[in-house]
């Protein structure tokens, strides 16, 4: 081999080395990112120079450069901050107290202290003075309900000696043999799942009432209120579900202890099901499932032929008749994930120009959401369209200048690979550009899990996914989940739902009675 054949092969392989510690270094940081960094995907950081990646579209983008005016004053900074300021208004605090119970109390001179000090005659009164208002927090109280029932004779017959006799009718109890009341089963649903206070922690609190109630005693109840009142309102709410034309689905890991033939550290997964922005009425359904399998979703989207909003998993492939919508904020995450620590290095130019695309993605998203369907398809086609178009000639020249196993080729890689789904929410004006909403539904339960950690069993983990659908879905109808459980608990009970399925109809959360009884609270002006 030549000198210069030597030479060359050593260049090659320092241009290798280099890229390859590119890449390390990259990996590095993003690690230590995901285990260190924020959480937060805010980019208010980027610089103007940074951002110049839709120049060519004036029309979509550059509205600031097209309109400027030289000899506009400065704006005074003080009143364009107090704007954003949150505005509070004559009365504010009085609106905020108003649908409380209020209890007046009035102080009065002593006895002896009710004399002139002038005259020694003895004062008057001639009126009151409000002096202030104050919120008075009453700790939780428990109590004992002792149940029963007026019999009746008939004397007549008695003198006939015909024995007659009726007794008075009772609710049904939600668990047969059991102190638990609807109340009870209801105010431990909210904690664990609302407030997601684990029941080992709530166990502690009712033995500071003077109640011995134990995590079994409470999981036990759980199950059974859940299997037997909970779980026929989620099924027929999962008919309705299907019925739909837009939904979104997510799931995330969760551990279940005693699963036949698998270890429990075994990841088995939580999914969420949910209508489109759009729909007909919000419902948002829990499944727990052992796997991740794209049967799993199959299966349960039986009979639904629309647009799926989901990620960038195969697994959805097998859900039969559906147009599959991506996530443009998975696209965005992307970016974020790759973007440096010093978002003025050259680094950085690249990825904040991807998250810049996708921020104004959604900007003209917000604008259009109080739009018709109609209108919505339109302005996509003729705002967003050449966007798009735009994006994808820049990630298609990015991706020639860039090592091909960069972070930053990764992300952009990420939605060349998936542009036919990234595309698809431009054919209906109905369908959303993210997948947002099912993730927003899943927060909950993520939270939760980060305090109680795992479900006991296979049935826990099912009760579990029957209650969040409940409160979820609740949530989204703008009612008070606790108020909802409690009346489904202590009235499904009485209700032949088995015989007569439509009497479930009642009970679902857009109903107009429902809606009136268990309402969340409103506050404020």
């Amino acid at each position: 081999m030549s000198v210069s054949d030597q030479m060359k092969a050593f260049e090659k392989r320092i241009t290798e080395l280099e890229q390859e510690n590119k890449r390390l270094h990259d990996t590095v940081a993003y690690l230590t990112k995901q285990l260190f960094g924020k959480r937060s995907e805010k980019t208010s950081s980027l610089s103007k120079e940074q951002v110049s990646l839709f120049d060519e579209l004036p029309s979509v983008f550059d509205e600031a450069e097209t309109e400027a005016n030289a000899k506009m004053p400065e704006p005074d900074l003080q009143e364009e901050a107090a704007k954003f300021a949150k505005k509070r208004y004559k009365g504010q605090r009085k609106d905020q107290i108003s649908h409380l119970e209020h209890v007046k109390k009035v102080y009065h001179r002593l006895k002896g202290d009710r004399s002139c000090d002038t005259c020694g005659t003895e004062l008057v009164a001639v009126g009151e003075e409000f002096v202030r208002s104050e919120l008075e927090f009453i700790p939780a109280q428990v109590r004992v309900i002792d149940y029963y029932r007026e019999t009746l004779e008939c004397r007549n017959c008695r003198k006939n000696d015909r024995s007659y006799m009726e007794k008075a009718e009772l609710p049904d109890p939600v668990i047969l043999h059991s102190l638990a009341s609807p109340s009870t089963l209801a105010w431990i649903m909210h904690q664990k799942f609302v407030n997601a206070i684990p029941l080992y922690r709530q166990e502690a609190e009712w033995q500071m009432l003077g109640v011995s109630l134990s995590r079994a005693t409470m999981s036990n109840w759980l199950m059974v209120a859940a299997r037997d009142w909970l779980l026929p309102v989620v099924e027929r709410l999962h008919q309705e579900l299907v019925k739909e034309t837009y939904l979104h689905v997510d799931e995330t890991p969760i551990q279940v202890l005693q699963e036949e033939g698998r270890k429990n550290t075994t990841d088995s997964y939580m999914w969420v099901y949910s209508t489109g922005q759009y729909g007909t009425h919000p419902i948002r359904l829990f499944e727990y499932q052992p796997g991740r399998g794209g049967n799993y979703p199959k299966k349960f989207l039986k009979g639904f032929q629309g647009y799926l909003h989901t990620d960038a998993y195969r697994g959805y492939d097998k859900v039969e008749k559906i147009v599959r919508c991506y996530c443009w904020a998975h696209v965005r995450r992307k970016f974020v994930d790759v973007l440096p620590k010093d978002v003025k290095s050259p680094e950085a130019t690249m990825a904040a120009q991807g998250i810049q695309f996708c921020n104004e993605l959604f900007a003209m998203e917000r604008a259009l959401a109080s739009s018709s369907a109609k209108e919505r398809y339109q302005e996509r086609l003729t705002k967003q369209l050449p966007a798009l178009e735009a994006f994808w000639s820049w990630a298609d020249s990015a991706l020639h200048t860039l090592p091909p196993k960069s972070k930053t080729s990764e992300a952009i890689q990420y939605a060349v690979n998936h542009k036919a789904g990234l595309m698809n929410y431009l054919k209906d004006g109905n369908c959303s550009i993210s997948n947002n909403l099912a993730e927003n539904s899943i927060r909950p339960f993520t939270i939760g899990r980060k305090n109680w950690l795992f479900s006991g069993s296979p049935r826990g983990a099912a009760a579990s996914a029957a209650i969040y659908s409940l409160i979820e879905t609740a949530k989204a109808n703008g009612l008070n989940p606790h108020r909802y459980l409690e009346y489904i608990l202590g009235d499904l009970p009485g209700v032949p739902f088995r015989q007569y399925p439509d009497s479930l109809d009642d009970y679902l959360p857009w109903n107009p009675d429902i809606q009136k009884k268990c309402a969340s609270t409103k506050t404020g002006k």
